[in-house]
């Protein structure tokens, strides 16, 4: 990573290369894809094809955790 290529006719920021992505097979569901290779790793990096729904779980637990420390916060 870090390298850039070329921009096209009419940009001027040159676009990055693709990181690794590792292509999951028919066998694997939603929730047995995003642990196969971590889930902060295909949540962050997204490493395979579950990236986003991977992201959208990161969201609801850190919506979580937020929704937790402000009604502790609330309540005390």
């Amino acid at each position: 990573m870090g390298e850039s290529l070329p921009p096209r006719e009419g940009e001027r920021i040159p676009r990055r290369t693709a990181p690794d992505f590792e292509e999951l097979g028919d066998e694997f569901g939603v929730a047995q894809g995003i642990f196969h290779g971590g889930f902060l790793n295909v949540a962050i990096n997204d490493s395979n094809q579950y990236g986003p729904h991977a992201m959208i779980a990161l969201l609801g637990v850190v919506a979580f955790i937020t929704g937790i420390g402000l009604l502790a916060m609330w309540i005390i």
